[in-house]
């Protein structure tokens, strides 16, 4: 299954649907007393193809754990023009006048999820979302926090 789709490294393919679709994959078992990391780490090589691949032996050794390897992968094959596009528009986000929260919620987090390195911490992706929103819903958000928003901690 890991190998019905294959990343190259190829300009047009896109490096953070092939790390989704892995992760979907992988999710589907679990093999006993073996670490889920061990079992990413261990078959990645067997969806990657070409370039992709030697980039993966390349520098096996600082990939030590899924999380450095997934974070390294997309530095890599993920376009740095893209990565800034998707930041902005993170960055950028503006809650249209017919919008409500949860449909603007949910199209942050849309972003979020297009743009899974984009080095921003929680607290500034709230910060971002809650200035995105329009005077009344900050209004709303706030009374409904029982003070300001931005005040309430992030676990």
């Amino acid at each position: 299954m890991v190998q019905a789709n294959h990343f190259c490294g190829k300009a047009h393919e896109d490096a953070s649907a092939h790390l989704q679709h892995y992760l979907e994959i992988c999710s589907t078992f679990t093999i006993s007393e073996v670490p889920r990391d061990a079992i990413l780490l261990r078959l990645f090589p067997f969806s990657l193809l070409g370039r992709a691949k030697q980039w993966f032996y390349a520098t096996k050794e600082k990939n030590t754990t899924w999380a450095l390897c997934s974070m390294n992968f997309l530095a890599k094959f993920f376009p740095m023009g893209k990565t800034n596009a998707l930041r902005g528009k993170i960055t950028s986000l503006q809650q249209q006048h017919d919008e409500s929260v949860l449909e603007v919620w949910e199209r942050f987090q849309d972003y979020i999820l297009e743009c899974p390195h984009h080095g921003m911490e929680s607290w500034l992706l709230m910060q971002t979302f809650y200035h995105g929103l329009g005077n009344s819903t900050r209004e709303t958000m706030d009374a409904a926090a029982g003070g300001a928003f931005l005040s309430l901690t992030i676990p």
